[in-house]
C-alpha cells in the first residue's frame, strides 16, 4: 500500500508498507514499511530522500524467528522521465545505505521502466496502464551484483485519487540472504492526495517504490 500526499507541483511526501509471502497468502516471511519526500527538480527530473524498516525472518511459516536480517535503510534517490510517443520512460537511480543485523552496507540499484496508458479518458486521465521494469542490485564489494528484479503489471486507476495494480513479479538473488528470491503475485493499493497549490500530473507514475 502506497499514499502519496502533494503539497505543490514541487513537493510531496509519500508512505508505504509492504507485505511478502512465499506461498500464496501464506508463509509470511517479510515486511517493511517506508517513508521519503519527493522535489521536482524538473520537467523530466526527481529528487528523493526516503528512509524506512525492513524486517525479514526465516522460512518455513509465518514470522519464523530467529530473522534473517534486521535493517533500517537510508536511500537517496533520481528519477528521470521521457515520453516517447505514447509510452513514458523511467529511469530511476537509488543508492542505498543499510544499517543490517549482519552490519553496515552499501547498495546501489537501477531501475529501468516503462508504461503504457489507455482506455477512454475521464476527468483528465486513462483509467488503464500497462508497465514493465527490470532492476539491477549492486554492491561496492565482491561479487558486486547482488540480485535482479523484473516486474510486469496492470494498473487500474479507480479514481482521481485511487489506483489497483496486479503484476508478476521474477527475483534472483545471488548469494544473499535477506529476501529469498522466487516467482511473486504483486497487489498493490495506491492513494494519491492534492493539496491546494498541487497541479495533478496528467498520468500518475504507477511504477511506484518497490
Amino acid at each position: 500500500m502506497n499514499i502519496k500526499y502533494n503539497q505543490s507541483e514541487k513537493w510531496s511526501i509519500f508512505g508505504e508498507a509492504q507485505l511478502r509471502s512465499l506461498y500464496f497468502y501464506d508463509d509470511f516471511h517479510y515486511y517493511e514499511y517506508k517513508g521519503g519526500i519527493n522535489y521536482k527538480a524538473g520537467k523530466n527530473i526527481a529528487l528523493t530522500i526516503g528512509a524506512g524498516s525492513y524486517q525479514t525472518f526465516a522460512e518455513g511459516g509465518n514470522f519464523v524467528e530467529p530473522k534473517n536480517n534486521d535493517e533500517f535503510r537510508l536511500w537517496p534517490q533520481i528519477t528521470l522521465f521521457q515520453t516517447i510517443g505514447k509510452i513514458k520512460i523511467e529511469q530511476r537511480y537509488r543508492a542505498e545505505q543499510r544499517f543490517t543485523s549482519n552490519g553496515y552496507r552499501n547498495r546501489f540499484r537501477y531501475r529501468l521502466g516503462a508504461s503504457y496508458s489507455f482506455g477512454k479518458e475521464n476527468s483528465g486521465y486513462k483509467p488503464y496502464q500497462i508497465s514493465a521494469s527490470n532492476e539491477i542490485f549492486f554492491t561496492d564489494k565482491e561479487p558486486y551484483f547482488e540480485r535482479n528484479r523484473a516486474l510486469v503489471a496492470f494498473n487500474w486507476k479507480t479514481s482521481r485519487s485511487s489506483s489497483i495494480q496486479v503484476g508478476y513479479l521474477k527475483q534472483f538473488d545471488y548469494k544473499i540472504n535477506d529476501e529469498t528470491g522466487r516467482d511473486f503475485l504483486v497487489v498493490g493499493l495506491y492513494f494519491e492526495l492534492f493539496g491546494k497549490t498541487s497541479i495533478e500530473m496528467d498520468q500518475p507514475d504507477v511504477l511506484k517504490e518497490n
